[in-house]
């Protein structure tokens, strides 16, 4: 028996490959085949099933692709209702592979349609459960996504029961290998691991201790903040099926010269800069939205750019296909194209660029002794409450297209996140709306607190939520 967690940090998610004798089966897949069948290959095995334990919000399964690509079954459990065609597992249902077996387990909370997949040794020893959104590290999956279908006070009351009555009842050695880690906003704070065992998230996680269902309700359903929009739209691809990547790669891979770029720009497609914020800052195209492509990319953009705009892409050389899949991987396939050549092809056509202004941390505090206070945090708000510069607004980088109208476009901002790359995405979003004035601290909040910044700890008194 050999399982591998196949991990993509881009959207902090976990597929898993299972194999025995022969017979191979891949849960939660992301969209790109290509991985999964090279494994396949280089194994020498044959891939039997494709488990989905969830329609996930956050990004496409490669799950119809894979089945087309090997002739493998689509598992899904009970209350999953699809446009193409699957197999539904009844609650316990077993699943023969090579010499282990893998069980449905129907954990409904996350979604209506949540199951675990309980895999069985070859000595019939329960050896791991496979989660998907519904047991994090440290948390549980969100009870909000059904986007009015349930409340997600009822949503909760299920996982109770589904983890009560269910998971809890599992022996403490079971290897638990959730769908999600750190940076993942299926959870409300998922741990920093991405894996662990039943036994210990009973000692440990907040949502395995014992209470009431209303204390879990309760607990579970606070402080969630709102899911990126695209969620929904993930959710009813994953559901109603999709085009093959293969389509999107060979409709979006298109070079587009200075003159293309200008076109496709004039008639309101939006620029997305996909190089570092180090290199972004010292010349950009005016407009342009800067996500760096190595941090959690797919997330943001999910985050900060609604799935239906047309895109244009300015990237690093070598980077244009890279980019291209991983904004398919949640959805985005309206690209247009990308500037050949870079941004060097737009200077050397005689274009002029922007820039943004940047501080060290310690020029940063000598500025704010001096009296300048508009700094905007874009942390989360749980971030903010553990220290923060005292006066701060924070407007959390989810939140910061929806308020624009809180801020004074006359005013200086000093704009900072944690490490550096929101703060950039942030600043990009705001130069982009008319803020000429725009500083930011490099090295972020974990630079920054090492100086003599007066702080605060606690729920800021500017906060905008």
């Amino acid at each position: 028996m050999l399982v591998k967690q196949l991990y993509t940090n881009c959207l902090a998610e976990a597929a898993y490959y299972i194999e025995s004798n022969g017979e191979a089966a891949i849960i939660d897949p992301i969209r790109e085949t290509v991985p999964y069948l090279d494994l396949l290959k280089e194994q020498g095995t044959k891939l039997k099933y494709v488990f989905e334990t969830h329609f996930h919000a956050d990004f496409v399964s490669g799950h119809i692709d894979l089945a087309a690509k090997t002739g493998a079954k689509i598992i899904y459990g009970p209350e999953a209702t699809t446009s193409y065609d699957v197999h539904n597992a009844t609650d316990g249902e077993v699943f023969k592979l090579g010499d282990v077996t893998i069980k449905a387990i129907h954990t409904p909370g996350h979604t209506l349609e949540s199951t675990c997949f309980l895999l069985v040794d070859e000595n019939g020893k329960d050896y791991a459960l496979f989660s998907g959104d519904t047991l994090f590290v440290g948390d549980v999956g969100r009870p909000d996504l059904l986007d009015g279908v349930m409340t997600k006070e009822a949503l909760a009351g299920m996982m109770y029961d589904s983890l009560n009555n269910k998971i809890k009842k599992l022996a403490d050695d079971v290897i638990l290998y959730p769908a999600h880690g750190p940076g993942s906003s299926c959870g409300k704070n998922i741990g920093k691991e991405t894996w662990s065992t039943i036994g210990e998230q009973k000692a440990n996680n907040y949502a395995l201790q014992e209470m009431t269902k209303e204390e879990f309700v309760n607990i579970v359903t606070h402080g969630l903040l709102s899911p990126p929009s695209y969620f929904f739209e993930d959710a009813k691809i994953n559901k109603n099926g999709y085009q093959s990547i293969d389509n999107v790669m060979n409709n979006n891979v298109k070079a587009l010269s200075v003159s293309d770029f200008k076109t496709a720009r004039n008639k309101g497609a939006l620029m997305l800069d996909t190089r570092h914020q180090d290199n972004f800052e010292k010349g950009f195209i005016k407009g342009s939205i800067n996500i760096g492509l190595d941090g959690t990319f797919a997330i943001w953009v999910g985050t900060v750019i609604d799935i239906k705009t047309p895109l244009i892409l300015v990237t690093d050389g070598g980077k244009e296909e890279e980019t291209i899949r991983r904004l398919a991987r949640v959805g985005y396939e309206n690209v247009l194209g990308y500037l050949e050549g870079g941004i060097d092809s737009w200077k050397n056509d005689g274009n002029f660029t922007e820039s943004i202004n940047s501080v060290s941390p310690e020029d940063f505090a000598r500025q704010i002794k001096s009296g300048e206070n508009n700094v905007l945090d874009v942390r989360r708000i749980s971030e903010v409450e553990s220290g923060h510069v005292k006066g701060a607004t924070n407007i959390s980088l989810a939140d910061l297209n929806s308020n624009l109208n809180l801020l004074d476009k006359s005013e200086p901002y000093y704009v900072h996140c944690a490490g550096g790359y929101r703060s950039m995405v942030a600043s990009s979003i705001l130069k982009a709306n008319g803020f000429n004035n725009v500083i930011n601290v490099h090295g972020g909040w974990a630079k920054m607190k090492l100086t003599d910044i007066p702080i605060e700890t606690g729920t800021p008194s500017n906060l905008v939520s």
